[in-house]
């Protein structure tokens, strides 16, 4: 990958921190946007902002299609087998909610059970722990091995008949582990269980197949794939929605209201009440373009390279001094590093990368259970992206090198 000529596609790489150019390593929390997506948005707001759906007239019927087309393209990339099947929501966390509140309300009772697992970001814990509380739903979270896997053996203990959800995480936002949703999928089915994945860690990194998952609802944010904040993506299967009541009421998902009734229209429309955000989706089709035009197998091999290139540089620098969580091999896991310091507290370490221009995630990550089971109450995360270069990477373990002969002393 040439990644000069990626990064000059961002202009936010054209500013300096603590004089030296910004190496950006949180990309696990957001990605950067290239100029193509930041004009998708301006465009639409200069030459196509009117409302969808509700205009018979010429501007309101090109946002519309604007909209539509939108709807189209990330039904493309998801390989779903029809844009209906596409719900625009404004991220992971209310895709998540949506499918947790939506299928509480249809299709389990006070007993039923979901299972999770331990590594799953808080976005796909709470909004199963508010349904527990409020319908009594019970709910078991699958271990990980001391490698950062799960324990596909605790699939057996839980998936009981009372078992109605499993929900995973398609990769790990700390771990970097990649899970194995398909086998999951095919032991959730065998049980009669509908299997939820997040995919907001997998969507920028891999090319997501909802056929060959064996998913039944899947989610995913348009801010880590280049798109803008505010856009995401509940996807599943037409006959699963066409079963499943909103969670949400206003206009455009209803088909009448009268005082004393009303009925909705059909998926999607039927979970996108009020005006949506039809410039970020217009955006997030850009964004999806960008993706894909540099080409999947392009993309692993860039981060691989630098996987492994960071990976060398903490064990040349570093040794035992620096703690690395997750698989130990490239092999099925996400680029990114969740690192402990001996000695320093993850915040300290970030605070000092960030005065010499160096900017990494530091903290539990939304992700307080796995922080238990890993006995820490913090780490250090650098996620580098298509932008990032070796050079990137030497000022990251330079500045760790010096940050842990400083806690030394």
């Amino acid at each position: 990958m040439d990644v000069a000529r990626v990064r000059a596609d961002f202009p936010i790489f054209e500013r300096t921190f603590a004089g030296r150019p910004l190496a950006y390593l949180d990309s696990a929390a957001t990605s950067q946007k290239p100029t193509a997506v930041l004009e998708s948005e301006r465009r639409f707001y200069a030459e196509t902002n009117a409302n969808v759906h509700r205009g018979v007239y010429a501007l309101s019927i090109e946002a519309t299609e604007a909209y539509e087309a939108a709807r189209a393209r990330v039904a493309r990339f998801l390989h779903a087998s029809d844009p209906a099947e596409v719900v625009f929501v404004r991220g992971t966390t209310e895709a998540l909610n949506l499918a947790a509140e939506s299928l509480g309300r249809a299709r389990l009772e006070r007993g039923d059970r979901v299972v999770t697992t331990v590594m799953e970001h808080h976005s796909n814990i709470v909004p199963w722990q508010m349904l527990r509380d409020a319908a009594g739903i019970g709910l078991d979270f699958v271990d990980i091995d001391d490698a950062g896997r799960l324990r596909l053996s605790d699939y057996d203990r839980y998936l009981g008949p009372r078992a109605k959800v499993v929900t995973v995480s398609h990769a790990s936002n700390v771990l970097g582990t990649v899970n194995p949703v398909r086998e999951i999928a095919d032991r959730a089915h065998a049980a009669g269980a509908l299997l939820v994945v997040d995919a907001a860690q997998s969507a920028p990194h891999r090319p997501i197949d909802v056929q060959a998952l064996g998913a039944d609802l899947l989610a995913f944010s348009g801010h880590k794939v280049l798109g803008p904040m505010g856009i995401g993506v509940l996807w599943g299967r037409k006959e699963l929605l066409e079963s499943l009541p909103p969670v949400a009421g206003g206009g455009e998902m209803i088909r009448e209201v009268h005082q004393d009734r009303v009925s909705y229209r059909e998926p999607p429309a039927r979970f996108e009440a009020g005006t949506p955000n039809v410039a970020g989706a217009v955006a997030l089709s850009t964004a999806l373009d960008y993706v894909e035009r540099l080409g999947w197998e392009e993309i692993a091999s860039h981060e691989r390279r630098l996987w492994e290139y960071s990976d060398r540089k903490a064990s040349e620098l570093l040794g035992d001094r620096i703690r690395i969580f997750g698989p130990g091999t490239a092999k099925d896991r996400q680029g990114l590093q969740s690192f402990s310091i001996r000695g320093a507290h993850p915040h300290d370490v970030a605070s000092l990368l960030d005065s010499e221009g160096v900017a990494v995630r530091a903290g539990h990550h939304c992700c307080q259970p796995l922080m238990e089971r890993l006995g820490v109450p913090a780490l250090s995360r650098s996620s580098p992206y298509i932008y990032n270069n070796e050079a990137d990477i030497d000022r990251l373990y330079d500045g760790l090198e010096r940050i842990a002969r400083l806690f030394a002393s």
